[in-house]
């Protein structure tokens, strides 16, 4: 008799309150219900009350691993509604920061995959990869996070020369990491039998979903923002847009590493054809009546902002899309089929942005009443990962 699973709406997984519950009939999942909704800032109402200027703080909030991505996506709409020409030096740093920015995402978003299955070691080397790129950060920006340094018409602060070789030192002491990390996950016989042919999300489901980002290129979807609608200087270097056939979850991850070593390409050839020059145009404090949009190619997939102007200088209204909102319903699509214990990797497969509290799930079906907790969640997935290590040993052996 199938028996239903609550994760959430808090839940340690989830870093925004949501709500999944899993109809499972032994430990095969049948069917997935996905409620959003419960959470809300009011950050588009704020917006409102403030001024052109003090935005792109409010918006840098709303994510704080991915927090050049709002603030860029806000100037950029604004620019847009305003014709604002930003000059090229600022264009170039603010690609220059956002790559710095993606880095970091998908290394803490492969040390938590890790996490999940129970690989800590792969964990404990993606964020000490991680490490360098946050101490760089802070280096140019001030901030290892929420770095303000996003305005409308460019940026608020330049990037010396003398910091060139530092930020070049750094990337080449992540390359050798990364093909390290790159070759470890997937060389490892445990680690592809949790990931390869888990979670599939075909290329007709992640179109029909409307799916973004690493999760879209996985399924073979080749989109991307920085190359389809440019901005910054994505248009002015040379990268390739990573996808892959095969839309499980081992694609994911190869998606999500190789993106890291166009991130670099982006950086370094952003180092070498930077030029001295203004970081800001001229903003008028009041923007004209119109209606502008910004878009960019955030860690989790395309971050889009609308602006409405009335000739004041604080937005008559802003609207905004994170692209979990568009990753988040192939969940369903994606876990059905699959056992229990596949599930927190599968859900983390999309990398989802949420805040979260603590949460307990009494079960009860024909096996008696019991409990379930995010922690018997891993345990289960850890569980798997030993039986997998155990039957490759025994496979060598023989």
């Amino acid at each position: 008799m199938p028996s239903k699973i609550p994760i959430g709406p808090y839940h340690p997984l989830q870093e925004e309150p949501e709500h999944f519950i899993l109809t499972i009939e032994g430990e095969q999942v049948v069917d997935v219900d996905v409620s959003i909704g419960y959470n809300h800032r009011g950050i588009e109402k704020l917006a409102e009350s403030k001024t052109y200027d003090q935005v792109p703080f409010l918006v840098e909030r709303i994510c704080g691993i991915c927090s050049m991505s709002h603030p860029l996506a806000f100037s950029l709409a604004v620019e847009n509604c305003a014709g604002i020409e930003v000059p090229p030096r600022a264009n170039y740093i603010r690609t220059i920061l956002d790559e710095i920015r993606r880095l970091h995402s998908h290394l803490l978003w492969a040390g938590l995959a890790g996490h999940f299955l129970g690989y800590n070691t792969v964990w404990m080397w993606a964020w000490k990869y991680r490490e360098p790129l946050l101490e760089l950060s802070e280096l140019l920006t001030g901030n290892r996070n929420h770095y303000g340094m996003i305005k409308v018409g460019g940026v608020r602060r330049d990037i010396p020369p003398e910091h060139y070789p530092l930020i070049r030192k750094a990337l080449d002491e992540l390359k050798p990491k990364l093909e390290m990390l790159y070759g470890a996950v997937l060389d490892d016989p445990v680690l592809r039998a949790r990931l390869e042919g888990v979670g599939h999300l075909s290329r007709e489901d992640a179109i029909r979903y409307g799916v973004l980002g690493p999760t879209a290129r996985a399924s073979g979807v080749d989109i991307d923002i920085r190359r389809d609608y440019p901005y910054g200087a994505s248009d002015k270097v040379e990268w390739r847009v990573i996808t892959s056939e095969r839309g499980d979850l081992l694609a994911r991850v190869e998606v999500r590493l190789l993106e890291c070593f166009e991130s670099i390409k982006l950086i370094e050839g952003c180092l070498e054809q930077m030029e001295p020059g203004p970081i800001s145009a001229d903003v008028p404090r009041k923007i004209p009546p119109g209606e502008g949009i910004g878009q960019v190619e955030a860690p989790r997939g395309e971050c889009f902002h609308y602006v409405v102007a009335n000739g004041t200088d604080k937005p008559e209204r802003l609207k905004i899309r994170a692209p979990t909102y568009m990753n988040l319903p192939s969940f369903r699509a994606t876990c059905l089929g699959e056992t229990l214990s596949d599930v927190a990797i599968i859900l983390a497969g999309i990398d989802p942005c949420y805040c979260c509290t603590e949460r307990l799930v009494r079960i009860k079906d024909g096996r008696g009443e019991r409990r379930l907790s995010f922690e018997d969640l891993l345990k289960l997935s850890w569980e798997k990962t030993a039986r997998l290590r155990k039957e490759a040993k025994d496979g060598c052996v023989e």
